[in-house]
């Protein structure tokens, strides 16, 4: 009975296009809001910061990036990862002969250059589309890798070719401590979400969706398939470099070209996809199911007091980790978005059946 719409009555447009025009969805927002700004970095252990929550924050954008492309724009990309690692290396580079800069700047210029190498790689799909566009955004994945291993110009000539970031000073404010990483993390994390969700709702996301269902009924209407598929790649690229910099500099620390392997492409893709193709929401998801159930798994033999080896903890967190994606897609091929969408629809209704 407390999830009810009864009464709440919308007079004005502003108030019907609200992203939360229910005042119990807009309540929660808030709060998980200011509990994860003002309660979590005081109450959370190093470790949970540190290995839980800035990852989870930073692979959410990566996540968000990826989901405006694959599930508003249906392009299929396996390339996520080499993006990141653009953002990432670009950054370094623009830290290391203009560290005067502003760290917002940096990132946003190393976003700038993934978003440029999105659309590169993105103009494939102006004439094929689903596993063959995959195949061609896979052939980004092993150019970058060749190029950050090959050329010295990008780690600065670095001998082991692994490379640091700077410190993470920001408008005279220090963000090195494992709380300030989180709130950096979250801050910029709570900015691309509203930005994202606004997007898909305005003309740009309509284009997107359009261009998604039948790409030719589209271009029938008056859309061009040029503006939106190269849009959808470069604004996605743009955060996925941002979530890549942000991965390097402020979880990594120190990274080589290996931490922004395939591995990582697949496992945003997983993301995306148990979390709820085209929906904001499902990236949190998949970013929380793809973080936290390996550590989980990894924890529980010795929570049991099972004795069992490094090596076979290793396999069996994988088959059951493989095992749970099957499920979940099985149950709900449209991620967890969907079932917690259930779950609303569920609390409006209780406790009448229909």
């Amino acid at each position: 009975m407390i999830y009810r719409e009864a009464g709440q009555f919308r007079t004005s447009y502003a108030a019907d296009q609200a992203v939360f025009p229910i005042l119990q969805d807009r309540l929660f927002v808030w709060g998980i809001a200011l509990f994860g700004f003002f309660v979590v970095p005081f109450l959370a252990s190093e470790y949970l910061l540190r290995a839980i929550l800035v990852p989870f924050l930073i692979l959410a954008i990566a996540a968000i990036g990826l989901n405006l492309l694959v599930g508003y724009c249906g392009q299929i990309s396996l390339g996520s990862a080499a993006f990141m690692a653009v953002g990432a290396y670009a950054s370094y580079d623009v830290t290391a002969h203009l560290p005067w800069l502003n760290l917002l700047l940096v990132f946003a210029l190393g976003g700038l250059c993934a978003a440029a190498a999105g659309v590169l790689f993105g103009l494939p799909s102006l004439r094929i589309k689903g596993y063959y566009l995959a195949v061609a955004t896979l052939a980004a994945q092993f150019f970058f890798d060749w190029l950050f291993i090959r050329i010295p110009w990008f780690t600065n000539y670095a001998s082991s070719g692994s490379v640091s970031a700077p410190p993470l000073h920001i408008f005279g404010l220090s963000f090195d401590s494992p709380a300030g990483r989180y709130l950096l993390s979250l801050g910029l994390l709570t900015l691309t979400a509203m930005a994202a969700k606004n997007l898909v709702r305005g003309r740009m996301g309509r284009m997107w969706m359009a261009t998604r269902d039948m790409d030719i009924a589209a271009e029938i209407i008056g859309i061009r398939p040029l503006h939106a598929k190269l849009s959808a790649f470069a604004i996605s690229s743009f955060i996925i470099g941002i979530s890549g910099a942000l991965w390097a500099f402020v979880h990594l620390g120190s990274w080589e070209p290996l931490a922004f392997s395939i591995d990582r492409s697949f496992a945003l893709l997983f993301m995306v996809v148990i979390g709820g193709l085209g929906s904001i929401l499902g990236c949190f998801f998949g970013a929380a199911f793809i973080t936290m159930v390996p550590i989980f798994l990894n924890q529980i033999p010795a929570a049991l007091g099972i004795p069992l080896s490094t090596a076979m903890v290793s396999h069996l967190e994988f088959m059951t980790f493989g095992a749970l994606i099957v499920f979940f897609l099985i149950v709900e091929p449209n991620g967890l978005a969907r079932l917690w969408a259930i779950g609303r629809e569920k609390l409006r209704l209780w406790p009448f059946p229909h």
